[in-house]
Parts: C-alpha cells; structure tokens; sequence
C-alpha cells in the first residue's frame, strides 16, 4: 500500500486513510436511502410508476458506489468517491420517466450512451476541452437550478409544497383545527430532521446528513404513538438482505440491455423525429451536468488537500474523470442515474484523505451497506425529503459566483437557475440559459465571445423547443 498509494510521500498513513474513508462514507451514505425511495416511490404515494423496487435500486446504488469509489482510488491515487447523483436522479425520475414518457429501461439507455461517450471523451482529452468551451453563466448556475430543483422535490415529497388550482402551488395546511395531527406529523418530522442536519453540520458533526435521517426515522416512530391507528395500518417485515439482491437481478441488473433500446412505445405516441430529438438533447444534458459536477468537485477537493499540479490542475485529472465515465456505465447496466463524484469527499479530505487508499477504505464500507436494505426500508420517506432539501441548499451556493450587475452573464444565469425548478427539466433551464447567453452577446457586440460548442449545442436545444414540446 505504502508503494503503490505513495503514502509517506503525501504525508498519510494508512490509519488517516481509513478515518478519512469512514468519515467520507456516513457524509454521503444517505444517498442509498434517498435514490432508492425515489426511483420506488417518487411522490410519496406508493404509486411506482416506474415499476422497480426499493430494494433493487438500493443495492444498484450501492454497487455502482463501491465500483466507482474503489476504481477512482487505484486509477487516479485521488481521495474520491461516487454515487448516482443527486439530482440527476430527479432529473432522471421525474422529467425523463415521469415527463418524458420514456420507460426505466429507455432512460438507462441516456445513461449507458452517456457514459460511452464519456469514456471516449476523457481517452481523447475532450472532455475538458467541452467543458471549457461553455459560457461560464451557464455553467456556473447549473448547480443552483439544480439546487432549487431537487430542494422543491423534497418540498413536495414531505408534503410541504402541495398542488392549488389557482396558484399551481401552495403551502400545506398545518392547522390542527382542520387537519388531522396524522396528516401534520410527517411534515413536522421533515421540518425538524432538516434542521438538525443544518445545525449538526454547522458544528462539524462528520455524517450529519445521516445521524438527522435516523434521527428523523426515530422522530416519526416516537410521535406515531400520538396518532390513532398509526402503528395498526403499519406493516414492518424483516426480510432476508437477500432478497434485495433478488430484486436487483430480476428488476434492475442489465435491464438497459435487455428491454432499454426497445423505444416503439414512445415512438408510437410522440414519433420517430421526437425520440431522435429527445435522446440527443437529454443525454447532452446529462452529459454536462455531470462533467461540471465531476470536474467541479475534482478541482475543488484537490485543491484542499494539496494535490495540483505546477499548472494548477488535479493530479492525475483524466484518470479521476475515467473513472467516473466507467462508473456510469456500470450504473447504467445496474439500473441506476448518473453515477458522479460526490462533493462529500471534501469531508475525507478535511479529515486527512490524501491518497486513493481513502476511496478504497469507503468502497468497503459501500460493500457492507449492501446488506442493510432492509434496515433502510425502514426509514419513512418524510427524513429522505428533509435530505433533499438540505442539499438543495447546499448546491444553491454557487450563486455567490454570478456576477448580477453584468446582465450579460445574470441573466442567462438566471433563467438557468430559475426554469429548471419551475419546469421540471434540466434541460429547459441549460437551453434557456445558453439561448439567451447568444442572444444578448450577439445584440451587445460580444458575438465573437461565443464558441463553435456553444452554437451546436445550442441548435440542438432550439430543435428540441420547436419539435418535441
């Protein structure tokens, strides 16, 4: 490990790799919970439009984590991690299955084209160049937009944020003199896990993401004791790990390969020229969110923990990035979203990680996670919300880097950040932020600002507005 990690050269042992492995692990852990209650039951209903189990998308979860984590460990000797990202998911879920109409299997097929094209990208070194050809408005609110997305969607699952006739949206009733404290409780069970997660996280406490939800899930039990028939219309059964397994490999494993590329379905409703649009919009959009994530997560972890370069990039960038394309590929062929690198891995880093022995250690502990799905079924989906909302906030944050008095950059950054939410769709807020970003150049004389990426790309989102929606 010593040779192979360069331990001593980096001013590591193996017993802060493994601190900074755990510590890594329980500040993203949370998202085998909330990715599984989200694909099996996205509005908090039981209705599972997209037919695949709780149980088969946490151990996909979880198998894609420990595939990615340990493979960024020993090809790029970084201190990363990975999982299927958040809200990628809920783009996923939510606007590719649920909006779009494309089925679980179709959506995978976006993943598993994504992941390829990324392999081939980061072999080629244009990954970067792709990165870097975009107008920094865009790419700077993208995280924001998504922030205020998945933040609305954990709103809406605990119940918070209900549907109006009038108003779209609305807040829920809280009052005692008209609803029922069963129908109060899980909101204020969401309310407080939120707020313990902010201020557990203020006062440094490792894994408060965690500790608040099994906090929370505590919370829901203690107070069901104060609503009538809580517990009588409850059904609890201790199943054997296994069957997630068994779930997994009958819903989930390979279903991209063999129900994802039959599309007639969709065809049949929309047309062949919908579909072609579709698939090629959506993957691009899958495509940059995760390559800003990953490279934005990349530069910034590195750079905490000492490990640039003399030029000022990430040791072994493209190594790192390999490693997240080949985890979304493996996700895909799971059965689960996007697979990218967490910025959680910021709390390894600040707890010593310095090598890629730390992705290994939190591989591990992925691996024994697998066998806990049926603890994790126990936690009632009001504490998940309440995880979506806090990091929500967090992704929010890069909205300090727009500059608003330039309303050549805050506006297209705006209606990036702002259609996203109030749409439903990733795509939309990028298109409406790249659309406006060339039209406001070109009116004010900065036509030759805009690069030849940004034009393709933005024709091909023009395409998408005009013919498929």
């Amino acid at each position: 490990m010593e040779r192979f990690f360069k331990l001593k050269e980096r001013g590591t042992t193996v017993r802060t790799e493994l601190i900074a492995g755990m510590t890594t692990f329980f500040a993203m852990v949370y998202i085998l919970m909330v990715n599984a209650n989200m694909f099996a039951d996205p509005f908090g209903d039981g209705s599972n439009p997209l037919g695949v189990s709780y149980g088969a998308i946490y151990i996909a979860t979880a198998i894609s984590a420990v595939v990615g984590t340990t493979l960024a460990g020993i090809l790029s000797n970084l201190p990363l991690a990975m999982a299927s990202g958040m809200g990628l998911n809920a783009f996923f879920v939510y606007t590719v299955c649920i909006g779009f109409g494309l089925s679980y299997a179709n959506a995978l097929v976006l993943i598993l084209l994504e992941g390829c094209v990324f392999i081939l990208l980061t072999v080629t070194g244009l990954r970067k160049k792709i990165f870097d050809s975009l107008p920094d408005a865009v790419r700077v609110a993208i995280p924001s937009g998504i922030g205020l997305f998945i933040a609305l969607l954990g709103l809406q699952n605990a119940g918070i944020v209900v549907p109006d006739t009038s108003t779209c949206v609305d807040l829920a009733s809280f009052n005692l003199l008209s609803q029922s404290w069963g129908d109060i409780m899980p909101k204020v069970v969401t309310l407080c896990t939120f707020l313990a997660i902010v201020i557990m996280s203020h006062k440094n406490i490792r894994g408060a993401v965690l500790i608040g939800i099994l906090g929370g899930m505590g919370l829901y039990y203690l107070l069901g004791l104060t609503v009538d028939g809580f517990y009588a219309g409850m059904q609890i059964s201790f199943i054997s790990p296994l069957e997630a397994f068994g779930q997994f490999t009958s819903q989930s494993l390979f279903k991209v390969i063999t129900d994802g590329f039959d599309f007639s379905a969709y065809t049949a409703a929309h047309g062949s020229a919908s579909l072609v649009l579709t698939i090629a919009t959506t993957a691009l959009a899958f495509c940059m969110v995760d390559m800003f994530d990953t490279l934005g997560t990349l530069y910034a972890a590195c750079e905490r923990a000492d490990l640039l370069d003399e030029k000022g990039e990430p040791l072994n960038m493209n190594e790192g990035m390999l490693s997240d394309a080949i985890a979304t590929t493996i996700g895909a062929l799971c059965g689960t979203s996007t697979v990218t690198t967490f910025s959680e891995v910021n709390a390894g880093v600040a707890a010593g990680g310095r090598t890629g022995l730390t992705s290994v250690f939190c591989g591990m502990f992925f691996f024994v996670a697998m066998f806990f799905s049926p603890i994790a079924q126990l936690i009632p989906g009001c504490t998940t919300a309440a995880a979506l909302i806090y990091v929500g906030f967090l992704m929010v944050a890069s909205i300090k880097n727009i500059d608003w008095n330039d309303y050549r950059i805050s506006v297209p950054a705006f209606l990036t950040l702002a259609v996203m939410p109030f749409t439903y769709n990733i795509s939309y807020g990028i298109a409406f932020g790249l659309l406006s970003y060339i039209v406001i150049s070109v009116f004010c004389g900065d036509a030759k600002k805009i690069k030849g990426s940004s034009w393709v790309i933005a024709m091909l989102f023009v395409a998408m507005l005009v013919l498929t929606h």
